[in-house]
């Protein structure tokens, strides 16, 4: 049984945490990391939301196997976005304070 008013302070609770997340995206959206390969001739930089900002491919790789060029962009993408996830859950562990460290599968936070 909740107490009367306990009701009132979890929304206002929710509610806040909710303002904190919004402001948290936002803020993931300034903040980037980089993936590279081939000894960073290429490089992608992805930002906290998990969105590939740019691709930076030294020219010199460009007269490389094609195949090559292509898994070095595969590699440094998968790596940015690795990066970029593990970004955004350091931000939410500290936002919610490691409460809601592992949802359950398939479970998702709206904005998140």
């Amino acid at each position: 049984m909740i107490p009367k008013g306990g009701l009132n302070n979890i929304m206002k609770q929710f509610s806040k945490m909710q303002q904190q997340m919004e402001q948290m995206q936002e803020e993931l959206a300034d903040l980037t990391v980089e993936g590279s390969a081939g000894g960073g001739m290429v490089k992608v930089i992805a930002n906290g939301k998990q969105e590939i900002v740019s691709i930076k491919i030294d020219p010199e790789v460009l007269s490389d196997d094609v195949e090559m060029v292509e898994d070095m962009v595969v590699a440094a993408t998968n790596q940015a976005l690795s990066k970029s996830q593990e970004l955004s859950q350091e931000k939410m562990a500290g936002l919610t304070g490691g409460m809601l460290p592992n949802l359950p599968g398939g479970f998702k936070i709206p904005g998140l």
